[in-house]
């Protein structure tokens, strides 16, 4: 059992290290620079009302992050909660701290939340069926992105 918790200003450092980690794996697409990776955790330490910061601490040792988005989804007619990133240090893998952090998540967000997102890689087989594990389902919309930066 892990303590799931908000990134205090203390974890900066190591949770830009997994960022950085996470951003140059095979796991996102788009590669984040250091300057983007500082502003997401400044923006999870400030008060933007937008996006939430979760480190996941086992026995004291931060055991890996995750960075939650809120909108809304007129879809299904209230608060979208978009899990962004979810990072795991590997030795800390396969111990269902995922699937901790997703119950944390449902319980928080209990009456508030009537979605929730993520986005994973089609290549990316262990994590989808850990995604499943927990509920998630292959949604068949193509998402399409413009960025302005």
């Amino acid at each position: 059992m892990c303590t799931i918790r908000f990134i205090k200003r203390e974890d900066f450092q190591e949770v830009l290290g997994m960022m950085k980690v996470f951003y140059a794996s095979p796991a996102v697409l788009h590669k984040a620079s250091e300057e983007v990776l500082r502003r997401d955790i400044e923006d999870c330490l400030s008060d933007m009302p937008f996006i939430e910061g979760y480190v996941f601490e086992d026995k004291g040792e931060i055991a890996g992050y995750a960075m939650v988005a809120k909108g809304y989804t007129t879809e299904y007619g209230g608060l979208c909660i978009w899990v962004e990133d979810l990072y795991m240090k590997p030795e800390y893998r396969h111990r269902g701290l995922g699937s901790q952090f997703f119950a944390f998540l449902e319980k928080a967000y209990e009456g508030k939340a009537v979605r929730f997102k993520l986005e994973v890689e089609e290549e990316n087989d262990t994590a989808i069926e850990a995604y499943k594990k927990n509920g998630y389902q292959i949604s068949p919309y193509f998402e399409m992105t413009k960025e302005l930066s």
